[in-house]
C-alpha cells in the first residue's frame, strides 16, 4: 500500500514529465477518453459528479505545456472535439429526458436519480427560462440536469438545440482557452503539479458541498 502510494506521488510530482509519454503512447485514445468524460457528464443524468469545469481548464493548460517539442494535447483538436461532446451530450440527456417524462418522479426511476437535484433545476428554468440550457454550462450538477429536465418539459428540440449549441461553444471556448493562458504563466510552468492538485481540489468542491447541503437538509427535516 505504501509503495502504490509513493508511486502515485512520484507521478503526480513529475505529471509534466509523464504527459508527454502518456500523449505519444495512448495516441488518438486520449481525446477519446476526454471525449467520453465530457459526453458522460453533460449526457448521462446518473454522472453529475464527473469534472467538466476542471477537465477543460486542465486540458486547456495541457495544451501550453511543451514536451519535446509539441504540447501533450493538441487545443486545435481539442476543441471542436469537446464542443461536439459537449452538444451530443444535451442532445442525449434531452432525449433520455423526454423519453422518461413524468415516469422519472416514481420511485423506481428515483433511487438512480436526486430529486433535490431535479428541483434544484426546475427554479433555474422558473428563473431564466430556455437560457438555463446556456447559464447551467457553468453551474455543476445543474449542468447535467438542465438538458434532462427540457427534455421532461418537453421544450421544443429546435429552440433547446440553439441553446445548447451556443452553450457548448461558450462553455468550452472558454475555459480550455482560460487553462491554455494560464499555462503560459512562468510559475504554472515550474509548479505544474501544483496547479493538477488545485484543479482537483476545485473539482470537488461541487461534490462536497452538495453532500453537506443534504446533510443539513436531512437534519432539518
Amino acid at each position: 500500500m505504501i509503495e502504490l502510494i509513493l508511486n502515485f506521488w512520484h507521478v503526480i510530482s513529475h505529471l509534466s514529465d509523464y504527459l508527454g509519454v502518456w500523449s505519444q503512447s495512448m495516441g488518438g485514445w486520449l481525446y477519446l477518453i476526454l471525449f467520453v468524460v465530457i459526453f458522460c457528464e453533460t449526457g448521462l443524468v446518473v454522472t453529475p459528479f464527473l469534472p467538466g469545469d476542471s477537465l477543460l481548464f486542465a486540458v486547456g493548460t495541457l495544451c501550453s505545456i511543451d514536451n519535446n517539442g509539441s504540447p501533450a494535447v493538441q487545443i486545435a483538436l481539442v476543441l471542436p472535439l469537446l464542443m461536439s461532446a459537449a452538444v451530443l451530450g444535451d442532445a442525449a440527456n434531452y432525449s433520455i429526458g423526454r423519453a422518461l417524462g413524468p415516469k422519472v418522479f416514481s420511485s423506481e426511476t428515483s433511487k438512480l436519480l436526486n430529486k433535490s437535484h431535479l428541483l434544484y433545476t426546475q427554479g433555474f428554468y422558473e428563473k431564466y427560462g430556455g437560457k438555463t440550457i446556456i447559464i447551467a454550462r457553468f453551474v455543476p450538477i445543474v449542468r447535467t440536469f438542465a438538458p434532462f429536465v427540457a427534455g421532461i418539459g418537453k421544450m421544443r428540440y429546435s429552440r433547446f438545440f440553439s441553446f445548447n449549441l451556443i452553450g457548448a461553444i461558450a462553455w468550452v471556448g472558454l475555459l480550455v482557452p482560460a487553462g491554455y493562458a494560464l499555462g503560459q504563466v512562468e510559475f504554472v510552468r515550474k509548479r505544474f503539479e501544483i496547479v493538477i492538485f488545485a484543479i482537483i481540489g476545485i473539482s470537488l468542491l461541487p461534490a462536497v458541498i452538495e453532500i453537506l447541503r443534504e446533510r443539513r437538509r436531512t437534519a432539518t427535516s
